[in-house]
């Protein structure tokens, strides 16, 4: 049996919110992760001391993600097969594990 291929992460900016990057490789090597994308860095008014990665909205294919730490905050686009419960659980459980 062919093993699935794994996701691929696109590393298209140069800036990324610090230990985003490990956790988004991890993520790649679950069946059903297609592409994930990390988009656009900004800055907020509020501070979150820990990584955090929020479901934002579904999005064709997929779904947008907000991750947070500190003041500042970067978009996540994942494409998969996943519902978007079984996408937050492993998230979660991967964010616990860091």
């Amino acid at each position: 049996m062919n093993k699935p291929a794994p996701g691929r992460l696109v590393l298209n900016h140069s800036t990324h919110i610090p230990g985003l990057i490990p956790i988004l490789e991890r993520l790649t090597k679950f069946n059903g992760i297609q592409t994930i994308t990390p988009g656009v860095i900004g800055r907020v008014k509020g501070h979150t001391p820990k990584l955090k990665l929020r479901v934002s909205v579904p999005i064709r294919g997929g779904f947008k993600l907000i991750a947070r730490q500190g003041k500042t905050v970067q978009e996540v686009f994942i494409l998969t097969v996943w519902s978007q419960s079984e996408l937050e659980a492993q998230i979660s459980q991967l964010l616990a594990r860091k």
